[in-house]
């Protein structure tokens, strides 16, 4: 899908907040709030906009611990890989899941109550998967931003 320069504007409003009335959205970029509600629902059936979900205040929900957790694989095959991810993706603590090239095939953002519940995700994802060679942990002391807006290419 082709995007032009009205397109791209309101995705950049839009992605900042989608509570923006179509109305304020077409104010700031020249369009109809009618006009602004047809490219929005365009821009969801072609797939640009993939969701619209709120961003929640972890520590407010008791979920103190962020972990940068990366993971190295025995069997890398597609197959293998495949399966892995599956299963990690599944879980709601994984917030974000990115197969990567270099030293190590996974990188996951986990996000959990405590260091005992980590421990628990280690023994139910890691520890005893046949296909993890070993996994390294960060733990996030600040979370400086989390989330965000995309920047958006003007072409």
């Amino acid at each position: 899908m082709t995007l032009d320069a009205l397109d791209r504007r309101i995705l950049d409003l839009y992605q900042r907040d989608t509570r923006l009335p179509a109305e304020q959205i077409g104010a700031t970029v020249g369009l109809s709030a009618a006009a602004v509600q047809r490219r929005l629902k365009r821009l969801r059936e072609t797939r640009v906009i993939t969701a619209e979900t709120a961003q929640l205040d972890c520590a407010a929900l008791g979920l103190g611990l962020t972990a940068i957790v990366h993971v190295d694989l025995i069997d890398e095959s597609a197959r293998a890989s495949h399966a892995f991810r599956d299963r990690l993706v599944a879980r709601p603590e994984v917030q974000q899941c990115y197969g990567v090239a270099g030293n190590v095939d996974y990188v996951l953002i986990v996000v959990l109550a405590d260091l005992a519940a980590y421990e628990t995700f280690c023994a139910q994802c890691l520890l005893h998967d046949a296909n993890v060679r070993s996994f390294t942990t960060q733990v996030v002391l600040e979370a400086a931003k989390r989330g965000g807006a995309v920047a958006i290419p003007a072409s």
